[in-house]
Parts: C-alpha cells; sequence; structure tokens
C-alpha cells in the first residue's frame, strides 16, 4: 500500500507581479516581479536610488503601486502586513530620552492591542521570549540611548519580532556596527530564519553572499532567479557598469562563476 503523497512545494508568502511604483510622476520601480517563498532567506543589493527601499515601502503598504499587484500571505496588502516585521535602515531618538530596552521592544505588541488597551500577561511573555531570543533579556531595563549600535540594532529585532511576523523585512540592518557585531546580527538573521522567511536589503556583499540562501539585484527593474549565485550579465546589467566586487581596493570575486561565464 503505497503511502500518502505530500505536497514539499513551499508556500509563496509574497507575490509581486508587473509592479510600477514612484513619487509623483517619477517611477522608480518597474515592471517588479516577485515571489517569496515560505523560509526563504533573500539579499537584495543595488545602487543607491535604485528602489531596494522604496520596494519595502510598497511591501509595508506605506506606499501605493501605480500598475501591478502585491499580495503578502495570499492577501492584498492592507491586511497581508499584519503578518510582516519591519527593521529600518535607521532608526532617530532622542538618546537622553528614558524610554528602556522593554519598553522600546513592547511597543512591537501595539499592532496587535491598540494604542488605548493594557498590554496583557501574553504580551510581557511574547517581549520577554523575543528579548531572550536576540541575547538582549538581562538589558531589558536599560535606556535605549545607554547602548552600543549593535545592541540597538538587536533591540529593533526584537521589536519587530514582538509583532509574532511570518515574515521579516530588514532595511540595511547592519549600516551602523562594526564588522564582528554584523557578523553577530547575521548569525541571528540565520538562526531566525528556520522560522521566518527574511528579505534583507544590504549593501555588505560579503554577508550576502555568506549568509544568505538567495541573492538579487533592483536598479529600477529586478533581476532575481531565486538563486544564489548571480551571473557577472545580471550584476553588470543591475549597476550600469563592469562590476568586480572589491574589498580594500583588491579585486576579487565574492560569488563563484556563474555557470557558462568565463572567468575574468
Amino acid at each position: 500500500m503505497m503511502g500518502r503523497q505530500t505536497n514539499l512545494t513551499p508556500r509563496p508568502v509574497i507575490e509581486v507581479a508587473h509592479l510600477w511604483a514612484g513619487y509623483g510622476n517619477e517611477a522608480v520601480l518597474e515592471d517588479i516581479n516577485l515571489t517569496v517563498y515560505e523560509r526563504d532567506f533573500i539579499g537584495l543589493m543595488g545602487p543607491n536610488g535604485g528602489g531596494k527601499t522604496t520596494l519595502l515601502k510598497v511591501l509595508l503598504g506605506l506606499l501605493p503601486s501605480t500598475r501591478g499587484s502585491v499580495r503578502v500571505m495570499g492577501q492584498p496588502v492592507a491586511t497581508g502586513r499584519k503578518h510582516i516585521g519591519y527593521v529600518p535602515q535607521q532608526v532617530e531618538f532622542d538618546r537622553n530620552f528614558p524610554v528602556s530596552v522593554w519598553e522600546v521592544t513592547r511597543m512591537g505588541r501595539l499592532g496587535r492591542r491598540g494604542l488605548l488597551h493594557r498590554y496583557t500577561a501574553e504580551d510581557n511573555a511574547i517581549v520577554e521570549r523575543v528579548l531572550r531570543q536576540v541575547e538582549m533579556l538581562e538589558l531589558r531595563k536599560r535606556p535605549i540611548g545607554a547602548l552600543s549600535g549593535g545592541q540597538r540594532q538587536r533591540v529593533y529585532i526584537a521589536r519587530a519580532l514582538a509583532t509574532a511576523p511570518e515574515i521579516l523585512l530588514l532595511d540595511e540592518p547592519t549600516a551602523s556596527v562594526d564588522p564582528q557585531v554584523s557578523n553577530s546580527i547575521y548569525d541571528l538573521l540565520q538562526e531566525l530564519n528556520a522560522h521566518i522567511t527574511i528579505l534583507m536589503i544590504s549593501h555588505d556583499v560579503g554577508a550576502i553572499s555568506t549568509y544568505v540562501k538567495t541573492v538579487g539585484c533592483l536598479n529600477r527593474r529586478l533581476f532575481y532567479h531565486h538563486e544564489k549565485n548571480l551571473p557577472p550579465a545580471a550584476l553588470e546589467q543591475a549597476y550600469q557598469c563592469p562590476v568586480e566586487l572589491i574589498a580594500h581596493g583588491i579585486p576579487h570575486r565574492v560569488f563563484p562563476v556563474h555557470e557558462g561565464a568565463r572567468e575574468r
């Protein structure tokens, strides 16, 4: 007797089809097509002004599309965005404002409870759990302004996790921290990816090539094929110039040579 077959096809959690979006009469995103599947860990890179943050704004419902469609967890953005946790690139705040790590993290529960509702024991349990996940529970009483850049970034990740998301969007999560701290944050994201889908913008090509599962380039148009490697032609088309990935002024190859391409 044959056993019952199971469907191993991953579930799509974000579906973007022929998306155009921008500001005023200027299109920043042109004909974007992207399917993000459950447990994906996607790294998007591209030149400044190429539309990476704009894409996140559309997925969060902060910017309407002018054409095309976007669905999150099978729903329109207006309702599907409740499944998304978001970590912005920079958070402006008054370092002298007396708000603690615990209070900042608990703000992630406001979307579930609303401004006029008291926090519950469940909320507090979730805040404790996510602070433990990001290894910040021992500092829960410390003012957010007294933390290092890497510690603050972990708190902002915890705040996003407090929303109980199925998808995590991050905009340059390590832009303001040193390489050692960056690695610890990427290690954390890899652990979270065991149960959360992640879409991350980063200029840190070394981190993208090391930690993420698949890579894409965005410069008004998206070059993404659900693969870890990017062919040189796609990089050059996205950046609109010959590309050799460099570190400290020395050209080197971060991504393996794409099949069929010749080593330069």
